[in-house]
Parts: C-alpha cells; structure tokens; sequence
C-alpha cells in the first residue's frame, strides 16, 4: 500500500455515525480527533457529516439519504477522499466509492498512512508496510497496480511475467499469491531486524540500568517532557504521532542512581489492532520496562477517558501490571486537575514550563529506592570500572586501598551489587 505524499494535499470529507448514549469518547469528540489525524496526515477538511443510527447499514454503513448528502458535499467541495471514523467491511468500502464517486478510507487506514509518513527507522518502515498488507489483503480485488507501488516494490521486482502464474489462475488471485509472497519476505526480515535489537537490548540490559518508559495517549506531551528531562532533541509537535520511532536517553536521578528513559509512540481511540501487533517488537520496551510514566494532558476534558484507553492497550500488549507513576501534563493549562482514585503516584506537572518536574523525579527515585542494597566487597585494584559504576551510579560508603586491592562498603542497585559481588576477590 502506498503511503501518499505529504506535499500532496488532498480535500476531505469526514463522516461519522451516532449510535446513540455510551459510554467513552462521544461522536462528537470522535470525529475532532478524526479531523486532527486527517490534518496529521496533510488533508485540508472540507466538511465533517455525522449521522444517528440505530446500527449502521451494512451496504454503505451511513444510509442512502446520507450517501447522497455526503456525495453532493464531496462534489460542491472538490473533495478527493472521504474518511469514515469506524471501520468498514471491504463491501461497504467498495460500495461508497461506487456511490460517492472517490476514494473512501476508514479511522485504520488513515492512522496507518500517518505511521507510514512518519516511520523513519528499518523497523518501523517494515512494521508499517506488514500492517499496510494486512489491512489490504481481504479487501484486494483486482487492483495488483496498486499493489505494484509498495514501498521499495515493483510488479517485475516482485515477481510476475510468463511463468509465474499457475493453469487457470485469475489475476485476482496472483495478485493475492503476490501479496502473500511479499509479506512473507516482510516478516522474514523483521524478524531479522527484531533479532539484532533484541541483541542491543540484552546489550543495554547487561548494564544495570532500569528502564523507565513514558506511554500515553497521542499529544498528551510525552516528547516535551523526554526533552525537559533529558534533553533528547526529540521533535515536538502538537499533532498525532509526531513520535513513531522509540527514543531512549540516561536520565540521573537525585540518589546518583540512573535510568533509562524511552519515549515511546502514542495510544489512541480505535488503534488498529495490526497497527499494536506489527509494533510489538517497538512496545517491547514498555512491556520490559521497570517503571511505567503515564503522561496525560490534564486540560482535556477527555483525560479520564483517554486513560481508560491507554489501560486497555497496556493491558492488550501485556503490560497492564507494570508498576507506574502518572504524570498529569500541562497543569498550567488545566483548571483542575484530578485523576480517579487508583493505587499510583500522581504527580502535577508542565513539561512546557517546567513546574512540577522535580517533583516527578523525586518520585521516580522514590520508586527504585527501595532496590538498593548494602554491599562490603574486596576488589583487585585494576576493576576500576566497577569501582567507578559504583561511585557513579551509587553511594560508596568506604574505600580502603592496600595490596593491590580495595575494600569497599557501598549502597548500590541490586544488579551492581549482584556485579560486584562477581568480580569480589575469594576472602583469604
């Protein structure tokens, strides 16, 4: 699936349905976020049609009445594509473009164009490009020229010609043979990619640094506050999905102790659910991290909701007990902030002004603190590494040289302990 240009602006209608009082998001507020992620995506909205349904209609999801508005709309406004919050089924996909006379998408189609634009790493590329496919592959008809523009492919790079198709074999079918092949070879090479950051991770492991990772739901401030602890430089924009690719920077905590922080690539309403899978191996650092930093902007009025989903998500990647602290952003914005009442640290903050950060830290530290433990070792003079690890990353309490050897009280993290412990010379 070809991700479009950003230079290239289209016009688009966003259409919604109201199926009546739930709970959650409204339609409403459903079809602002819609908006935002179409203007995310380099779309100029032309106009947002909601409908009240008892259920949607299972040939064109919005009624007949409503097509033809929407059809009429689309014409006055030179619209190029309509985007539906929910998802379609590929008949109902198929049936509105029929009707309406353009290209029609849903919430997961547009959300994985975002992705597709912002994938800057071989991984991501790759994780997006599988999702792509997949979403394609039940609603491929006979379309292999659109196929035959997927990133990096062509029909003669990806196979095709005299030779290739079997007695009796339809296009339709060679195309599906082609995709499959294609997403075969995709996931081969993930897990080639998977593999070495796998390695990089136990690499990063091997150094006893717990990892703290910020999650959220999408623009809730994650990067400003990465940036305002850490001074990664990672880009800040007040758009859906300015981040995608992980980012993961030393943050020195008051104790001397140091963790590793990872910002992370935003939750949202209706995240498609190949999107969660195909990232898994990007998410394996929220669901291997020691702490978990919930950042929510606190001046949305969806805040509590937005949590909810951030839960869910964490939950669905397994990662849903991790012990965490939530970060609630942008007071300075807000007019109150609170949060339900759960079993977590809360801490007041704006990542923007800087209030409330030592706060958040503190209790980040106040979280390890009870990790750390007491050790008396007796090192060879030459491991110095060691001994600077422990000073730089922990407390030492005496030191004694002699002989070629140091004495040595410290307070330190378990896993500095456990190294020291190792390297400690046989006592005599």
């Amino acid at each position: 699936m070809q991700s479009r240009s950003p230079e290239k602006s289209e016009r688009a209608v966003l259409v919604g349905i109201d199926l009546g009082p739930a709970s959650g998001i409204s339609t409403e507020e459903s079809l602002d976020e819609l908006k935002a992620l179409a203007l995310s995506a380099g779309a100029s909205v032309e106009s947002i049609v909601s409908q009240r349904l008892r259920a949607p209609d299972p040939r064109t999801f919005i009624g007949r009445g409503k097509v033809a508005e929407v059809a009429v709309i689309a014409r006055t406004s030179a619209a190029t594509v309509a985007i539906f919050d929910d998802a379609l089924s590929p008949a109902q996909a198929r049936n509105l473009e029929t009707e309406l006379k353009l290209r029609v998408i849903d919430r997961s189609q547009l959300i994985l164009d975002i992705f597709a634009l912002r994938a800057r790493t071989l991984e991501g590329k790759l994780q997006v490009e599988i999702a792509q496919l997949d979403y394609l592959q039940p609603r491929l008809t006979r379309q292999w020229s659109h196929l035959s523009r997927v990133r990096g492919g062509s029909a003669a790079g990806m196979g095709g010609g005299i030779g290739t198709r079997g007695p009796g074999e339809t296009q339709l079918e060679v195309d599906r043979r082609r995709l499959r092949e294609r997403l075969t070879r995709l996931r081969a090479r993930l897990r080639d990619v998977e593999r070495a950051r796998s390695i990089q991770r136990r690499r990063r492991l091997e150094v006893p640094y717990p990892t703290v990772a910020l999650v959220g739901y999408t623009n809730s401030g994650k990067s400003t506050l990465m940036n305002a602890l850490t001074d990664a430089g990672v880009e800040v924009a007040g758009r859906p999905f300015a981040t995608l690719d992980p980012t993961i920077r030393r943050l020195k905590l008051p104790d001397r102790m140091t963790v590793m922080m990872a910002d992370t690539v935003g939750f949202i309403h209706r995240l498609p659910h190949g999107l969660v899978d195909a990232f898994k191996a990007t998410l394996e650092e929220v669901r291997t991290a020691s702490l978990l930093v919930h950042v929510v902007d606190a001046s949305s009025r969806l805040a509590p909701e937005r949590m909810e989903i951030v839960d869910r998500v964490l939950r669905e990647i397994g990662a849903g007990a991790s012990p965490r602290v939530v970060a609630m952003n942008k007071c300075d914005l807000a007019t109150a902030v609170s949060v339900s009442a759960r079993e977590l640290d809360t801490v007041a903050i704006s990542a923007r002004t800087g209030a409330g950060l030592d706060d958040l830290v503190d209790t980040i530290a106040r979280h390890f603190s009870g990790s750390r433990e007491e050790v008396s070792v007796t090192l060879a003079a030459s491991r110095g590494d060691l001994i600077a690890m422990a000073r730089r990353d922990g407390e030492v309490l005496s030191e004694e040289y002699g002989d070629g050897v140091v004495a040595m009280r410290a307070r330190v993290s378990a896993p500095i302990a456990g190294r020291l412990r190792k390297a400690a010379l046989a006592p005599v």
